[in-house]
């Protein structure tokens, strides 16, 4: 379907991050505030990629020991085994707790990975300058971020060592270092994807330009 691309930024408006009221700013210099929930303006927010980018290499490099290091050491009968995430998941597969291990590999693996992959995607595009599926990574971009938002690491830990006490009598368990690192790549992606300012998604595009999406 073709669509004719006009943002606010061509017709001289400002959208309010707060309430998403446009708004006539004041200058370009600086735009002012909103009239209706009195929130500062910005065009666009300041080293908004620059920041982006930092978040999310930093996201990308705890993401290895999150998945390499134990996020769990259990003992039973005094012997001491560490479990990753991803061999949680096989040890729950394996115990008959199917449906647990594909939580735990939704929520701990491919969600993150998910998220590092579609906020790199979008801050490429941008770099790029892409005229392209602009609505299609604006839904991207709101995806990323409702998921950001809801977050339950401590749900799906707690379900993950609830798992394993309960499938072997008479063990304990302890958090493992993975574990804090597995909490930076969620913090860390969340603020990667709140840095980063969807708007510049249609700076490319040009008055009136055509579009498919």
């Amino acid at each position: 379907m073709t669509r004719p691309a006009v943002t606010a930024a061509h017709a001289g408006l400002v959208s309010c991050e707060s309430c998403q009221l446009l708004v006539q700013p004041v200058s370009s210099a600086e735009p002012g505030f909103c009239p209706r929930c009195g929130e500062e303006l910005e065009s666009r927010r300041h080293a908004s990629i620059d920041t982006s980018w930092a978040l999310l290499v930093a996201a990308a490099i705890c993401f290895i020991p999150a998945n390499v290091l134990p996020v769990l050491n259990s003992t039973s009968l005094g012997s001491t085994e560490p479990d990753t995430i991803l061999g949680g998941v096989v040890f729950l597969y394996l115990s008959g707790s199917w449906h647990l291990a594909l939580i735990v590999l939704v929520a701990s693996f491919m969600i993150p990975l998910g998220k590092l992959i579609a906020l790199a995607y979008l801050l490429i595009t941008v770099q790029l300058g892409s005229v392209t599926r602009g609505h299609g990574r604006t839904r991207l971009y709101r995806v990323v971020e409702f998921i950001g938002r809801w977050s339950l690491l401590d749900v799906f830990v707690a379900a993950f060592t609830v798992a394993l006490v309960q499938l072997q009598p008479l063990m304990s368990v302890a958090p493992g270092p993975g574990v804090l690192f597995f909490a930076a790549v969620v913090v860390l992606t969340m603020l990667a994807a709140e840095a980063f300012d969807p708007r510049l998604i249609w700076d490319s595009h040009k008055p009136h330009e055509a579009q498919r999406d």
